[in-house]
């Protein structure tokens, strides 16, 4: 039986790549797809040239992230489970199984797969670039909301009439002697 390839377009590709970690990474089972082997057999060339796989290349999920990982894509579908705990490659393991496959199929899938991580990281230093510039806005109109505050406190201020003094109702004496004081009585 053949098996059946996955489609090679930059949308599938970017769909594939998932935050494993706090890397981006690819898991065996879609790699395999795209190349056109099976899972087993792209397992079985990493572990032959197991030299040129280091940690930060690939590596095997935990139980916890496999479970995660299952529920955060669905594959709880039929023929879509995980029966071994999945690899996950990063992008310079990715450039790596291209040479380890060495077939004309692994380097044009290579080619397209290098072309999407370079594209995600792109958005994402656009992301980040438009959040810095975010940050600076808000810091700008909050000096502003300040200063506007500030400004209408002024208006009202100038707005409100001033308040003059009341004359006190009644007949007032200014006299030029002492006032008069009482002495308490001692006993």
């Amino acid at each position: 039986m053949p098996y059946k390839t996955a489609r090679v377009s930059p949308p599938h590709i970017e769909q594939a790549i998932l935050l494993v970690r706090g890397q981006r990474v690819m898991l065996d089972r879609d790699l395999a797809a795209m190349y056109g082997v099976t899972t087993g057999n792209l397992n079985k060339a990493v572990q032959r040239n197991w030299s040129r796989f280091p940690a930060d290349f690939m590596f095997q999920l935990t139980a916890d992230e496999a479970d995660a990982l299952r529920f955060q894509i669905g594959s709880l579908q039929r023929g879509l489970h995980f029966k071994y705990l999945p690899c996950v490659f990063t992008q310079e393991g990715v450039a790596m199984l291209s040479g380890v496959l060495r077939s004309p199929r692994a380097a044009q899938v290579n080619i397209a797969i290098m072309r999407a991580f370079v594209r995600l990281r792109e958005t994402l230093s656009l992301h980040k670039e438009l959040a810095h510039h975010l940050a600076d806005l808000e810091r700008k109109i909050e000096n502003h909301d300040e200063n506007i505050r500030a400004l209408f406190e002024a208006i009202h201020s100038l707005m409100t009439p001033p308040q003059t003094p009341h004359r006190e109702i009644g007949f007032h004496v200014q006299e030029g002697s002492r006032p008069y004081r009482v002495k308490a009585k001692r006993t």
